[in-house]
């Protein structure tokens, strides 16, 4: 029995989910966002409510079950309010920039890094040391900011390099005499 996919997904008003074929599609203040559902859990939209049943007792059913309850929450979440991950970024001389459509990292190297901002998400950098972003997919906006991490991650001596910001660096205690 699943735990999850037993609750339905209420929508919020200003949100409106539409359920077509094997397509479902939720729209909002922040945009729009489809899902390809599966064959074997069926969705129901009642009133305000979207319900998920597994249509049989198998195993992937009752995997799918919950999984594709949880897409859906997190689509009209998405839509709704949005999701943000924040950065933060530790070291003397490292720096970030949203210039346009690029932002530009300083983190140590010989040279910048210009990674370009892609459409469906917002960047903003209110100090030079911190990174908001945003967007309506929380897929998305979490694959992006483990790439920008990834360009430095956080060394355990000194704790430099980008870090989340809920994120605790393990610290190690350095050279001894």
């Amino acid at each position: 029995m699943s735990r999850v996919g037993k609750y339905p997904v209420s929508v919020p008003s200003g949100v409106s989910v539409k359920i077509t074929g094997p397509n479902l599609t939720v729209s909002g203040k922040l945009g729009e966002s489809q899902l390809a559902l599966r064959d074997n859990v069926e969705v129901t939209l009642d009133g305000n409510l979207v319900w998920v049943k597994p249509k049989d007792e198998s195993k992937h059913a009752r995997m799918m079950w919950g999984t594709t309850r949880a897409l859906i929450n997190n689509m009209v979440k998405g839509v709704s309010e949005g999701f943000t991950v924040n950065l933060e970024i530790n070291g003397v001389g490292y720096r970030a920039a949203v210039e346009g459509s690029v932002l530009k990292l300083q983190l140590g190297y010989s040279h910048d890094i210009n990674y370009p901002i892609p459409a469906d998400v917002t960047m903003k950098c209110e100090k030079p040391t911190a990174i908001t972003i945003s967007g309506r997919d929380s897929q998305r906006v979490g694959q992006i900011a483990a790439e920008i991490r990834a360009f430095r991650g956080p060394e355990p001596y000194k704790g430099k390099g980008i870090k989340y910001q809920t994120e605790t660096i393990l610290r190690k205690e350095g050279k001894k005499k």
